[in-house]
């Protein structure tokens, strides 16, 4: 005799409330676990503002002082915490300026969420006040966008945003909500997003590509990793740590994947790229087995193509296949997330060592030290050098503190120089090389690590791209150590046009003002450095101040970067002077 069982299916019944539109984009966000949102007011974000006034004990808001600014510091405060940025403009002219950060956060694979206000959704098409195609314009630098007109959308669409945000390679997503929809009405429910139909955030790691990789990587003779920020966003670092310790191999970062492991590591051999250092490019085009994890080889990595590693095998580690095969093709791609990568990988590695090769990058490392390194950090000259700044600021910091940099030849010296001991240490413009980028992004750094010592870095020319948000750290009381480098030159460019156009100084020589009265005039302590003899004092005050420090130091003028890979060169010519 068959037993039936009746069995009652169990109803999930969704408790909703009436709100409106723009309190519900509130909610979403506290849902998501937002604290912190940077911003600015206008007419059609305005409902959300109204909302935002009413949620302060929640969600903290942070007027800053132009919208690129916004996603600059979102940008900063996603990458030292690993959690999702957020900006907030108005429409029209307030979405327009968030543009240059989202195409920072998608070449440099941030975490971000973007929502814009949108004029009322009859109005659309019209040419109406502060109407700009924000999606339309944003469409080719968002990992994702959408434009919300119903308020019964707004909470699965935000949902939808903030997984694709983070998950897989993560990147900007922006979000368009028309004034109407702010306004109107909606049964208010959320659910967070676990899944998208068609999108596959992590490629399934086929195990035989990584049994090919290990076989591969045990037999080699001149093994050489070179990592990216795909250490950093997968959680990698002990993972990475583990693999090159075990199997022996040298390893270099690109400026993205700078503090996966520490700099003082033995077997961290320094900086690939233009400005990188001398042993790892040189030997790039030496090595026999060149393992890529998590970095996308960038021309500013490969130099010329033609040339780039051509006798060494290349395994790719990667979670995006877009890279795969783009600029290098590769004889092994192991997708799919690198932590999970690396685990499987490790057991399979044999415990080995390189010490002849690994002699090499050593011996190249001694050539660099006579020729550059000495004179950038232990200068004999009259003109004080970017590199001794960072010596005394790795002096006074023991290496803790998290550097976030502008974009120009102070960039290239912090990133050479600068001790890292902490991981989501590195915080710069890598792909877009957004000059304004640094003062901004450190107010986020520093909000979202209150406890870390957070150091902007920038030059005189990126500086004042951005030298208003000097009033955002007033108001916060942002405790950020501000430095200045000034040669009174926008350096690279003047560099460039020193080695390849005859010194024509074409619109880089800078005429610029009082900058330590400016920070007075936001009432930020400052100081300026003229003299070596008043460099290592000055940075020590700074260092031990408890509240935001504005530092110039008068930098040599015509001072180069060195070593140095001419544009479209091979990695082999680098050059040291």
């Amino acid at each position: 005799m068959e037993t039936q069982t009746i069995t009652k299916s169990k109803k999930i019944i969704k408790t909703t409330m009436r709100i409106s539109g723009s309190e519900a984009i509130v909610r979403c966000l506290i849902e998501e676990g937002v604290d912190i949102i940077y911003g600015y007011p206008g007419g059609a974000i305005m409902p959300v503002y109204d909302e935002l006034f009413k949620f302060q004990d929640k969600i903290h808001h942070v007027l800053t002082r132009h919208e690129q600014g916004a996603t600059h510091a979102a940008q900063g405060y996603a990458r030292i915490s690993g959690k999702v940025g957020v900006a907030i403009a108005t429409s029209g002219p307030g979405a327009t300026n968030l543009i240059t950060g989202i195409a920072d956060a998608q070449i440099d694979s941030t975490p971000m969420v973007c929502i814009t206000g949108q004029v009322a959704s009859h109005l659309l098409g019209s040419d109406a006040f502060q109407e700009t195609d924000i999606v339309g314009i944003s469409t080719p630098i968002t990992k994702w966008n959408c434009q919300i007109t119903k308020a019964e959308d707004i909470p699965s669409v935000i949902a939808k945003a903030f997984y694709i945000a983070k998950s897989g390679r993560p990147g900007p997503v922006l979000i368009d909500i028309t004034k109407d929809a702010q306004f109107s009405q909606l049964d208010f429910s959320y659910e967070k997003c676990t899944k998208v139909r068609s999108y596959n955030p992590i490629p399934k790691t086929d195990i035989a590509t990584i049994e090919e990789a290990a076989k591969l990587i045990n037999t080699a003779k001149k093994p050489f990793i070179v990592w990216g920020q795909g250490v950093i966003l997968s959680k990698a670092e002990i993972q990475l740590k583990a693999v090159v310790e075990k199997a022996g191999i040298p390893a270099a970062w690109t400026i993205l994947g700078a503090s996966a492991i520490p700099t003082s590591h033995p077997l961290n051999v320094g900086m690939v790229g233009m400005h990188g250092n001398y042993a790892p490019n040189i030997l790039t085009n030496q090595c026999d087995v060149l393992i890529a994890i998590g970095m996308r080889f960038d021309d500013r990595v490969t130099g010329s193509l033609n040339t780039y590693a051509k006798q060494a095998k290349i395994i790719h580690f990667e979670i995006d296949p877009a890279e795969v095969d783009k600029n290098v093709k590769t004889d092994i791609a192991v997708l799919g997330d690198a932590k999970e990568s690396l685990e499987l990988l490790l057991p399979l590695l044999h415990q080995n060592s390189h010490p002849e090769w690994h002699q090499k990058f050593k011996d190249l490392y001694a050539i660099e030290y006579e020729k550059v390194i000495k004179n950038d950090l232990y200068p004999t000259k009259e003109g004080l050098t970017m590199g001794e700044v960072l010596k005394e600021i790795n002096i006074q910091s023991k290496g803790n503190a998290a550097i976030v940099s502008d974009v120009g030849q102070h960039q290239m010296i912090a990133c050479r120089y600068a001790d890292f001991n902490v991981t989501k240490s590195n915080i710069t413009s890598g792909g877009l090389g957004t000059m304004g980028f640094g003062l901004p992004a450190a107010i986020g750094a520093k909000m979202a690590a209150p406890d870390r010592e957070v150091v902007s870095i920038s030059g005189d020319g990126g500086y004042q791209m951005t030298i208003q948000e000097l009033g955002t750290i007033f108001q916060q009381k942002t405790a950020v150590k501000i430095v200045v480098l000034n040669n009174d030159f926008l350096g690279m460019v003047r560099q460039w046009q020193q080695l390849f156009f005859d010194k024509r100084y074409a619109s880089t020589e800078m005429v610029n003002p009082n900058f330590v009265a400016i920070a007075e005039g936001y009432y930020i302590k400052g100081k300026k450095v003229t003299k070596r003899e008043e460099l290592a004092p000055a940075v020590a005050e700074m260092m031990t101040s408890k509240e935001a420090y504005f530092l110039e130091v008068c930098v040599e003028k015509e001072d180069n970067v060195f070593p140095m890979i001419p544009s479209g060169a091979s990695v082999s010519d680098i050059r040291l002077e």
